[in-house]
């Protein structure tokens, strides 16, 4: 099977399918809560309406933060990305995702498109622990030659077991199972599209039951 092109604009309408797709339950939680907040017969019930506004609006920022960082443009081209950007929109992150986050990056300049591979990465790595636990996001590695390394195990009270998130090998190689890419796998292909032009090679899986995602700098012919 032929790694799968897509065309610049199926690319950009999927990415933008992915944004709304993350974005439409916590605008349309803040819209109920201004209903009930305008409703005089539900007054007994504005302080519920308030937290879920309150709620859903963290959730808007740390999703659309997100988005920004790891699918959108920067405002130069070619311009890098501080490592401490990354880290202030992965904690923004993961104070909505129910995985504690263990943050060992040095303070470098990343290429943008290393900078947004590593925030997929991330997102993928927090999608291995869907009822909580703890995610470790590493690089090493000297300049030019940065390794990317997560990995993240499952909350035991939980008992909900580390897991590969469906189909993520397939979509990263460019050859999902499915033999096609759709909004829902639109991620995942992106970060491994990301890698192959970063010159990255990416391995995921479970070791020991612990989740583990790489990416390591091709070797050079």
């Amino acid at each position: 099977m032929d790694v799968i092109e897509l065309k610049a604009t199926d690319l950009a309408a999927m990415l933008c399918s992915r944004v709304c797709h993350d974005l439409i339950n916590p605008i349309g939680a803040i819209g109920n809560g201004l209903e009930v907040l305008d409703d005089p017969n539900q007054s007994e019930m504005a302080e519920g309406a308030r937290d879920l506004i309150a709620s859903a609006a963290k959730q808007s920022r740390a999703k659309l933060e997100f988005a920004r960082l790891a699918y959108g443009a920067s405002s130069t081209a070619g311009t890098d990305i501080d490592t401490r950007e990354c880290e202030r929109v992965a904690r923004i992150l993961f104070e909505i995702e129910k995985a504690d986050l263990e943050w060992d990056v040095p303070l470098i300049l990343l290429p943008k498109h290393k900078a947004k591979l590593f925030m997929n990465m991330l997102l993928i790595a927090a999608g291995s622990v869907p009822r909580g636990g703890v995610v470790s996001a590493k690089i090493s590695g000297p300049a030019g030659e940065e390794k990317f390394e997560f990995s993240s195990k499952s909350d035991p009270e939980k008992r909900q077991r580390t897991l590969v998130p469906s189909g993520s090998a397939g979509l990263l190689s460019g050859m999902p199972e499915e033999g096609a890419v759709d909004a829902r796998g639109i991620q995942p292909f992106y970060t491994g599209l990301l890698a192959r032009m970063t010159d990255m090679e990416i391995a995921i899986g479970l070791e020991n039951e612990r989740f583990f995602f790489t990416a390591t700098p091709k070797a050079q012919a």
